[in-house]
This record gives structure tokens, sequence and C-alpha cells, in this order.
């Protein structure tokens, strides 16, 4: 038996989201088939996290146990053979250690969220970012980001559906810069909770609206309280980026 981490690429678009769902396709299934037609295996797929329908992936890190023996190029071309025309990507492959898991060995993720911040609608961009017509501060969301830096119960940030025992979490880093019409936030942290990322973003841009005082980020944090959230922004603009690992 051989265990294999995978990295991951996928439009969130056509999933109910990474896990396996009872009421719709996920990419953990699209994986787990292709395992199956590959192999004639039945496999659990493991996940350095989850994300919600709609939430895409740029490196997603994963692993699969295979008994039949393949080298980790031979498994990636044949999963992307049969991964086809769903659009999931493995874009790496590799043998690792027994003990190594996709999600329990992780030591930080990061996500990215995008932002299009224009009048005209979007052509390409369409399902793969947040539409905002109106202007954006993007500086003044930078600065009031800086509220949520650092270790803090983060439960007005979190969906009443999160299943994490603690909303204490360390929010490493939570930037806000503007590229053209591309407003962009990065968010890095050991952990997040259920919604965690896309509340901070949707909150945020209520401030670069200028609905919000910057001071009132802080505000809401410190009242623990859900309904203090200001907006929760779209999925289709979440992206998770990274997944590290000891010695890596």
């Amino acid at each position: 038996m051989t265990r294999f981490a995978l990295t991951i690429e996928f439009d969130g678009g056509p999933f109910m989201g990474l896990q396996r769902q009872a009421h719709g396709p996920s990419v953990q299934q699209a994986v787990e088939e292709a395992v199956f037609k590959v192999t004639g295996e039945d496999v659990r797929m493991h996940s350095a996290g989850r994300t919600d329908a709609g939430v895409h992936a740029l490196a997603m890190r994963s692993h699969v146990d295979i008994a039949k023996p393949f080298t980790p190029f031979r498994l990636m071309e044949a999963l992307n053979a049969r991964l086809r025309p769903d659009p999931v990507a493995v874009i790496a492959c590799e043998a690792v250690a027994d003990d190594w898991h996709a999600r329990f060995s992780c030591i930080g993720r990061s996500y990215l969220y995008r932002i299009v911040n224009r009048r005209a609608p979007l052509a390409l961009e369409r399902g793969r970012a947040w539409h905002v017509t109106r202007p954006l501060d993007a500086q003044a969301m930078q600065r009031a980001a800086q509220a949520l830096v650092g270790r803090h119960d983060f439960t007005t940030f979190r969906s009443v559906h999160c299943q994490a025992q603690d909303p204490v979490k360390t929010l490493d880093r939570l930037d806000v810069r503007r590229e053209g019409e591309l407003v962009l936030i990065e968010a890095a942290a050991r952990s997040f909770l259920h919604h965690q990322v896309r509340s901070m973003v949707g909150t945020l841009a209520l401030v670069g609206l200028g609905q919000w005082r910057e001071e009132q980020v802080g505000q809401a944090l410190a009242a623990r309280d859900r309904t203090a959230l200001g907006l929760n922004a779209p999925p289709e603009g979440l992206y998770f980026v990274e997944a590290q690992y000891p010695g890596e």
C-alpha cells in the first residue's frame, strides 16, 4: 500500500464542495471515482481543507492510499485522463510516508479572494470572482483588516453551521491590495473556521464601500456574535491557494 500526496486544482462551480455530499457532485467524489477507474480500488481521499459549493482551489493538497503499484507520474497521468471533462486536475503527485496526512499534518493554509471592481459586467471572470460595481477603497480595507490579525475569538465570522469546537483561531495574515480593477485579499492561518474568510471579506467590502467605518470591524470581532457580521462574501471569489507541511 502506497500513500500518494496529490496537489489538485479545480473550478468549484459545478460542485457542491470539496467533500462528498449526498445532494450533489463533489471534487472528492470525482477523484475517488477516477482512482477506482484506474486501479479498481475503493479509496477515500483526505484533504487539507474543506471548500463550499462554488469555491475554487489552485493547489489543494490531498492523499489517497493505493495498493496497486504506480509511479507518481503514471498515477497523475491516469487520474487526469479519467477526470476529464470535470474541471479538476492533479497538478502534482508524490509518494509520501504512511504517517503523512493531508489534513492532520498540515501546519498552515492560505486563501485568496478576488474581487473585480468595475461597472462593466463580467465576461471571462464570471463565476471566478465577486463582481462589485461601486468603487472600493482598498487602502481602507487593508487598514481595517489588521484588527482581525492575531489570536481572537472569531464567532462573529463563522457560519452557524461551523462544526469546530473552539472559535478561537490565530490569523497570521490578512492583506488587501488593488491591482487595476482587481481587489485581492490574502488570508493565512494554521486553520480557519467555516465561512471565516468569506465573512471577513464581506465585512471588509462594507468598509471599502464606505458603509462601515474602519473601527467597526474590530467592534464586530469583539461582539463575538454572528448577528454583528456585516456581510458574507459569495463563494465564487474564493480560492484555496496553499497548504504547508513540516520540512517543505
